[in-house]
This record gives structure tokens, C-alpha cells and sequence, in this order.
């Protein structure tokens, strides 16, 4: 058989008859031929692409559109990020960080999963056209979003007016207006569900990836023009008009969708299935969160805000490679539940390879040229911010390792074994927790770094066990190496 490496050779002018031995031999194609293939087919894989003609196309085409929303999206925060530490100095906006970080967390909380449970419900509407329930769910999560959101953003007022005395002085103004943002946070997340659920990428992706930090940078643009002071609050104000436009644009958009492609049927809730769906994956939903952010809160807690502010830009600027993780788990986690609903397991396991090798070799590159890059790009939030470049050298770790067992997490909530992947992230968030309770106060920022690393670490491969053990599917990328 003709292996995929190797070409036949045949003398010039030679042609095989069927009496005759064969005059062509196999040969080992060079790199540089395999190479001059690849860049050959690129036009014809491209077409298919934007023409879409089946599901894997169509999959790779929205893994492409959320992988570009996301990389913009990653300069746009990125380029913000260096402003406000410039126009703010490290330490205000290392108070703005500590305070935009709560907001992360509580704005997430407040919609009870129902962003994850919406990428999981749509596709099985759709699948089953139970159109009345998916145009049900489309309004029905919204509101509680919105009304979650609401009822964290009071408590949240009354606890800050309630312990004032024993909050920081310089924090009390942005934490109020950071809790304004809560609302709108928590529905602009639950309409990132719903779009991607629904296979709307552009709409999930855009209005918070890419419309809300050019809206802050453009309000802190304004407030500099108008001469208000560069401080937390201003920043915190500026986050305030960002969140609330892009998440109300971000709605119009939804409703425009829904009228154009959804069939008109009278809605349908199931708040109490939805709610039993979405319980477990609050739970996953806060210990990612966890994840992320316990170690700038313990940051906050135990050093100086301008400590805080490094850390966080080092962090942020070597987290950039985990956008492909989620951008690859936006665009292919609501096909795992189709393919799951129709019960193509064929199809799954193929999707599921070409997840993981979409995650892990970007990934793998992303994070050489971030390192090589990494003074510079630390050196633009400030002289002090080189201080930080150790700390994404023990984060890449954690990182490359989580990408090297593929979007398993998606895979898991999709087919119904989100308590399991529940329990695995829980314990990896509580691990994480005491880990950098234990070594920020000893360590410093490499105590944090490394705590979050492990904690990376152990929740990727407990997910990819749980992954083999319960759908008999190997994560991890040395099981689904690309063959040429």
C-alpha cells in the first residue's frame, strides 16, 4: 500500500504494462516535498472552508472564525491592559485588577452555568426540532441571567456599605462601580452560550472579545481627553459603559438571529430541567474561574497592589496561548452534542483528534514566541513590569500541559458527565487554593505561578482519565498525532 510519505518514481516516458514488472518504485517524499503539498492544497482546502459543504468544514471553519475573534480579541485586551497601567501607574491599576478580577468571578457565578447548559441544550432543539423549547430557552436563561445578576450586584452594595470600615480606602469607589457591571456581565456571558450553542460565533464571540475592550479603551480615551483622574475608579466607571453597551448590542443582535433562523413557534421554559442541567456546571463554571483567578486574588491579598499589577501583566501576557484552548472548545463543543444526540460516534472521535491537535500545536508555538518575546512585551506596561518575566516561564508549564490534553472539559460537559468533570475541577480549584495560600506568602509571585501550574496540571489530567475511563476516548495529543 502507498503510504502517505512516500511518491512513485518512474523513469521518463516509462509506462507500466500489466505483463511487465512494475518500472516505478516507491520513494520517501523529502520534508521539503511534503511541505510544497501542504501549501499546494492550500487553496483548495481554503474554498472548502468558506464553502462549508459538510459538518467538518463547517467545524474547522468556526473553529478558524472563534481562534481569529479570539487573537484580536487578545490584542485588544492586551493593548488595554499596557494603556491603563501607563495612564494609571502599578499601583492603581494593580487595585483596578484586584477589583475587575471579582467582578470576573461574581458576573460568571450569577447566571447559575447557564451558559454552559445553553451550549449543551440548543444543539439538541435543534437536532430534534423542538423549536418552542429552544425558543424558550433563548429568553428563559437570559432573564434569570439578568435577574442573577441584578440580585449579586444589591448584595454585593450592601456588603461593601455594610464592611466599608474594613475594606482598603482606595478600593471603596471601584469596587462599588465595578459591582454595576455585574448585570450585564452575567447576561452578555449567558448570550455567549446561546450563540455558540446555536452555531453563532460571530455573535457570541465579537461584543465581548472584541467590542467591550475597545469600548473601555475608548472611554478611558475620553475620560483622559476630559481630564479626570487616571485612577481605579475612572477605570472602573469606563468598565461600566463598556459592559453595558456591548452586552445590550450583543442582545439585538440575538434577536435578529432568532427571527431569521428559527422557525416561529410558540416559546416553551423548563426552568427546573434547565436548572438540574446547569447545577453541575455552575460548579465547574466557579472552579474554572478558580482556577484562573485565585492566584491574583492571593496576590492581593498578601502584596502591594504595584506587586499585584506585574504579576497580573505577566500572567495575562502568558495566558495569550490559552485562548486557542477556548477558542477550539467554543467552535467544536456544541458539535460534540450534536454528534452525541444523532449518535455518531464515528464522527465524535473525529472531531475529538482534530481538537486536540487544534489546540495543542498553536498553542505549542504561540508560547516559543511569547517567551522569546517576553521583556519587550512585559517592558510596555512600565520599567518595573520585567520584574514579572520569570513567572511565565513555571505558567507555561501548566499551560501547554492543560493544551496537550485537548478541549476535554467541553467533551465532558456535552456528553453528560459534567458532574464528574464537576468533581475533577472543584478538587484541582480547593487544590489550587491552598497551594497558593501556602507559597505566595513564602514565594512571592513564583508561589502563585507555580501553585496555579500544578493546579492546571492536575485538573487536565484527571479530565482526560475521566474522558478514557467513562467514553473510552484518548485525550491526550501523543494519542492523536497528525498523519501525513
Amino acid at each position: 500500500m502507498k503510504s502517505a510519505t512516500a511518491e512513485k518514481l518512474c523513469p521518463a516516458g516509462g509506462v507500466a504494462h500489466q505483463e511487465a514488472a512494475p518500472t516505478c518504485v516507491e520513494q520517501p517524499r523529502t520534508p521539503f516535498a511534503i511541505a510544497r503539498a501542504i501549501i499546494a492544497g492550500l487553496p483548495k482546502q481554503t474554498v472548502n472552508l468558506i464553502a462549508s459543504k459538510d459538518e467538518r468544514e463547517r467545524t474547522q471553519r468556526d473553529a478558524i472564525l472563534a481562534f481569529a475573534v479570539r487573537v484580536l480579541s487578545a490584542g485588544l485586551l492586551y493593548l488595554t491592559q499596557i494603556v491603563l497601567a501607563r495612564w494609571m501607574g502599578g499601583a492603581q491599576y494593580g487595585i483596578y485588577v484586584a477589583v475587575w478580577t471579582w467582578v470576573l468571578i461574581l458576573g460568571a457565578m450569577s447566571h447559575l452555568g447557564l451558559n454552559y447548559a445553553s451550549i449543551r441544550l440548543a444543539p439538541s432543539y435543534r437536532e430534534t426540532g423542538d423549536f418552542a423549547h429552544l425558543r424558550g430557552l433563548i429568553w428563559g436563561v437570559r432573564m434569570l441571567a439578568l435577574g442573577g445578576g441584578t440580585i449579586v450586584m444589591l448584595l454585593g452594595v450592601l456588603g461593601v456599605w455594610l464592611f466599608s470600615d474594613r475594606i482598603e480606602p482606595n478600593f471603596v469607589l471601584p469596587v462599588y462601580l465595578a459591582l454595576v457591571c455585574i448585570p450585564l456581565y452575567a447576561l452578555t456571558d449567558v448570550q455567549d452560550g446561546i450563540g455558540r450553542g446555536n452555531g453563532w460565533m460571530s455573535t457570541a464571540l465579537v461584543p465581548p472579545y472584541v467590542l467591550r475592550p475597545l469600548l473601555l479603551l475608548a472611554s478611558m480615551f475620553v475620560a483622559n481627553c476630559a481630564g479626570l483622574p487616571m485612577n481605579a475608579a475612572t477605570a472602573a466607571g469606563g468598565a461600566i459603559v463598556a459592559t453595558w453597551l456591548a452586552g445590550l448590542l450583543q442582545a439585538l443582535s440575538i434577536n435578529k438571529r432568532v427571527r431569521a433562523t428559527i422557525p416561529a413557534a410558540k416559546s416553551e421554559t423548563d426552568f427546573r430541567s434547565w436548572l438540574t442541567i446547569s447545577a453541575p456546571l455552575l460548579v465547574i463554571l466557579t472552579a474554572e474561574l478558580l482556577l484562573q483567578n485565585t492566584d491574583i486574588l492571593v496576590v492581593s491579598r498578601f502584596m502591594a497592589p504595584a506587586d499585584v499589577g506585574i504579576y497580573f501583566a505577566a500572567g495575562k501576557t502568558m495566558a495569550l496561548i490559552m485562548f486557542v484552548h477556548y477558542a477550539v472548545g467554543s467552535a467544536v463543543a456544541h458539535k460534540f452534542a450534536a454528534f452525541h444526540a444523532r449518535g455518531d460516534q464515528d464522527g465524535l472521535r473525529t472531531f475529538v483528534r482534530d481538537s486536540v491537535n487544534w489546540t495543542f500545536w498553536p498553542s505549542l508555538a504561540g508560547a516559543v514566541i511569547i517567551l522569546a518575546l517576553g521583556m519587550p512585551l512585559l517592558s510596555l506596561f512600565g520599567p518595573n513590569f520585567g520584574a514579572g518575566y520569570p513567572v511565565m516561564f513555571v505558567l507555561v508549564v501548566g499551560f501547554l500541559f492543560r493544551s496537550a490534553m485537548g478541549p476535554a472539559e467541553f467533551l465532558l460537559n456535552m456528553l453528560g458527565e459534567q458532574k464528574l468533570c464537576a468533581t475533577v475541577l472543584f478538587s484541582a480549584a480547593l487544590l489550587n487554593i491552598a497551594l497558593n495560600i501556602a507559597f505566595v506568602p513564602a514565594y512571592g509571585m513564583i508561589g502563585a505561578a507555580a501553585a496555579t501550574a500544578l493546579s492546571l496540571m492536575t485538573a487536565a489530567s484527571l479530565n482526560a482519565l475521566v474522558v478514557w475511563r467513562r467514553l473510552g476516548i484518548k485525550m491526550p495529543i501523543w494519542n492523536n498525532l497528525p498523519k501525513f
